[in-house]
């Protein structure tokens, strides 16, 4: 990969980001990122827009709008009525190509991440997956300080560790985050982005796979990323059948019941309710952590909760560094008496 200019590099403006559709709907993430943008495009002093790929979707451009863009580049084609590789990498990467992005963020999600290497190798720029934080800083590379560098931060090593990455050397810097990691704003019913409508042509080959079905199965969990209170177990609560205890306190609470990887790896719980590094981040108003050790993986995940309780035999477990409230001593008595209590004052 070859290192660019100053001056070539000067050529890159703006923050955009991939605005994520399914069913020509624009997902949340997409709002979560342009919540972000605003922050970074402010920093630098530039503008936010927003790509928006799809068949028919155009309509979703006033959504974007609203949630902070100020541009939003619509690519609309038959051939990219349902998501696929080849089509939508062509996309995305002839938009780079023809307005030079300083900086693209993607959602992490199922589509981001089978979108965003790909379109990073074809326009020759690196990519920093699942990042946590992001924020224009200096950078200093091979002696020299570089200024307004966007600063990717994301767990390493298994979560052991978190490492800052920057992209000096190349653009755009690109980068994928997790949804529920970043805050959208509150949207704006009178702001409109301005719409630019933007084509490359598609030739269909033997890259465009072919859908032959899209089958569609309703979910019946709860999204917990979503939800305002989440009571969550770990491994401390000693098996499956032990999380109806959970279960009575969220239900009092009107909340959800979520837990961590050692659940899920035990088979208590299905992954969808995991929080952490390799879950969800979630960031509700209130979460209990009821027999969670507290270990880096899971509270990367769920860290900037506005209020965290944490419920702990261990009175030196590392929950306790990042809980507001804590109490020591036995779940199983803990938690069912306040279940009780909360009935009473209800």
């Amino acid at each position: 990969m070859a290192e660019l200019t100053k001056e070539q590099i000067s050529q890159y403006k703006g923050v955009y980001i991939f605005a994520e559709q399914v069913d020509n709907k624009v997902s949340n993430i997409a709002l979560e990122l342009l919540g972000k943008a605003k922050d970074l495009a402010k920093d630098l002093d530039t503008q936010v827009t927003a790509v928006l790929i799809g068949s028919d979707i155009k309509d979703q451009a006033d959504v974007l709008g609203q949630y902070g863009a100020d541009k939003v580049i619509v690519v609309d084609d038959p051939e990219l009525k349902d998501y696929r590789t080849e089509p939508y990498a062509h996309a995305l990467a002839s938009v780079i190509n023809e307005y030079k992005p300083e900086i693209l963020l993607v959602g992490a999600t199922a589509i981001g991440r089978d979108l965003g290497p790909r379109v990073s190798a074809r326009v020759q720029t690196g990519l920093t997956a699942d990042c946590t934080s992001l924020e224009i800083g200096d950078y200093t590379y091979k002696g020299e300080v570089i200024p307004k560098q966007l600063l990717m931060t994301r767990p390493a090593f298994g979560g052991n560790t978190i490492a800052t990455i920057a992209c000096p050397v190349n653009r755009p810097q690109m980068s994928t985050v997790r949804p529920g990691v970043m805050q959208k704003l509150e949207p704006n019913a009178s702001a409109k982005a301005e719409i630019i409508e933007f084509n490359p042509g598609f030739t269909p080959d033997n890259k465009y796979t072919e859908i032959l079905e899209i089958v569609k199965n309703a979910s019946t969990a709860v999204d917990i990323s979503e939800a305002k209170i989440l009571v969550s177990g770990g491994r401390g609560v000693g098996s499956a059948e032990n999380f109806k205890i959970l279960e009575d306190l969220a239900e009092v609470l009107g909340g959800t019941v979520s837990c961590s990887r050692a659940v899920v790896d035990a088979g208590w719980k299905p992954k969808d309710l995991q929080v952490g590094q390799t879950g969800k981040t979630v960031r509700p108003n209130v979460y209990f952590a009821i027999g969670i050790s507290g270990a880096i993986q899971h509270t990367a995940g769920m860290e900037e909760s506005d209020i965290i309780i944490a419920i702990n035999k261990d009175d030196s477990a590392p929950i306790f560094d990042v809980a507001d409230y804590g109490i020591v001593g036995d779940l199983n008595k803990i938690v069912p008496m306040l279940t009780e209590m909360i009935k009473a004052n209800a």
